[in-house]
């Protein structure tokens, strides 16, 4: 199949969401024309906020082709939220047990079906100090390794400026009004890496190849340059136990966009 309709639930959850986003915030996007019009792909994206599902998802709308998120279980429960979690085609993740490949299976199903799977390879918010993208998890590279379907590396900023992860008062600071900015790039290359058996150093280097697209589109739109090693919190947990310091929790960064850069809006 070439693509999914949007469908009603993902149109009633734009006509719920989209107001407040255009009211609340500008918008800075690009590279949309790295989506791909038709079949089935896969989105990498870096995750430094609550907020920003929303925002991605407000920009791939736009597309035409909306992701099907990967969503932890607890979502899709009973209630307005799960009905649309269930009804936009979202995909639950159950970690930890026998369920647990499910997600996988649906992910791949997804894809075959022409659809957009979006990851946040992280698996969680990134808990580098500077809001880099930090280690990820391999199963964007499973998937893509298994479909050999285009992998599209996007990079957004601005959201975890409006709600700062680990802030110690969770809500929004509105004012001043925060850019959303969000950069899709070309497709990563993984043709290397197609007739080798995935092992775990053949995913290991294909996530690595994934997240070094998506952290390099994010050095572009902050105008710095990226650490030359992601933050690992693994290596963090265990110097805490040698040293007996508690790592410090992100600090909200202070810059909204690059040295230079004006940001722009976009479609609504």
């Amino acid at each position: 199949m070439s693509r999914r309709r949007i469908g009603f639930w993902y149109r009633l959850a734009a006509v719920i969401a989209k107001p407040p986003l255009v009211l609340l915030f500008k918008r800075d996007w690009s590279g949309m024309e790295n989506i791909p019009a038709d079949g089935g792909f896969i989105t990498a994206v870096n995750h430094n906020s609550y907020l920003d599902p929303l925002s991605y998802a407000h920009y791939q709308y736009n597309t035409g082709r909306v992701p099907r998120f990967l969503a932890k279980n607890g979502l899709f429960g009973k209630g307005f939220v799960g009905a649309v979690m269930r009804g936009t085609g979202q995909i639950p993740v159950y970690r930890e047990t026998t369920n647990a490949l499910d997600a996988f299976r649906a992910a791949l199903d997804a894809i075959e079906r022409g659809e957009c799977v979006a990851f946040y390879p992280e698996g969680t918010l990134t808990r580098d100090p500077a809001m880099w993208p930090m280690t990820a998890k391999t199963g964007a590279a499973r998937v893509a390794l298994r479909t050999r379907c285009p992998v599209i590396p996007v990079a957004q900023w601005g959201a975890n400026l409006a709600m700062p992860p680990y802030a110690k008062e969770n809500k929004l600071r509105l004012l001043p009004r925060k850019t959303l900015q969000v950069k899709a790039g070309p497709p990563v290359d993984l043709s290397a890496y197609y007739d080798l058996e995935p092992t775990p150093e053949v995913l290991r280097e294909v996530t690595e190849t994934i997240m070094a697209a998506v952290t390099s589109l994010l050095a572009e739109m902050r105008g710095e340059p990226a650490p030359a090693t992601p933050y690992d919190p693994r290596t963090a947990r265990l110097k805490q136990r040698r040293t007996g310091v508690r790592p410090q929790p992100p600090a909200p960064a202070v810059c909204e966009s690059a040295p230079g850069q004006k940001s722009g809006e976009s479609n609504q």
